[in-house]
């Protein structure tokens, strides 16, 4: 991905508009534009900015290494699917299908890493509660770890689809930043059953 489609990608997952953005950074909307087709890049000053606005790295922004490669979006029946077998949901039956291969299918959970505003907010307004709003706003999204043949796979499952994306870099560890949320390894469902169903 290129710094234009980083910062576009970015932007929007922060909910704001490209005037939002340069109202925040105290520029034209004109010059986000610019940006964001890939007709100029920012100053240092605002790209420093622009990394704490949005939530992400510095190095993300300006490197070029593709952080996912090739997202692959499936529409799926869940009510073919049960739990079993380590599969403790029909989701999880329903990952563990798409990567019958896979050495392991790692269940996550997600946890919103927060800004200072936000923290301040949780803060007054009551500790977990963005935590709540966050969770009701993804409510039945589930969120896998894949490792087969030497790749992952960053897997998400909802009542209609499985989205997969093939990472270009390892997550190592219990857990993993991915974006502006944490990520932690709950369970192996391939360590119940084996590699093979």
């Amino acid at each position: 991905m290129t710094f234009s489609e980083k910062l576009k990608e970015a932007r929007k997952n922060s909910g704001l508009s490209q005037e939002q953005l340069a109202e925040k950074l105290c520029v034209s909307r004109q010059a986000v534009t610019k940006w964001e087709t890939g007709r100029g890049l920012p100053d240092v000053e605002n790209i420093k900015a622009i990394s704490l606005l949005l939530n992400v790295s510095i190095d993300y922004l300006l490197s070029d290494e593709e952080c996912d490669v090739r997202e692959m979006r499936e529409k799926i029946d869940l009510d073919k699917f049960t739990a079993g077998n380590g599969a403790r949901s029909p989701k999880d039956a329903c990952c563990s299908d798409k990567y019958q291969n896979a050495e392991h299918i790692y269940a996550l959970i997600r946890k919103k890493k927060k800004s200072g505003v936000e923290w301040i907010s949780d803060f007054i307004i009551g500790a977990g509660a963005l935590d709540v709003f966050d969770s009701l706003a993804n409510y039945g999204q589930t969120y896998y770890l894949v490792e087969s043949e030497g790749k992952q796979f960053f897997v998400c499952v909802d009542d209609e689809f499985i989205t997969s994306s093939a990472l270009s870099s390892k997550y190592e560890g219990k857990s993993f930043q991915r974006g502006k949320y944490i990520y932690k390894k709950l369970y192996d469902i391939k360590a119940y059953h084996g590699k093979s169903r």
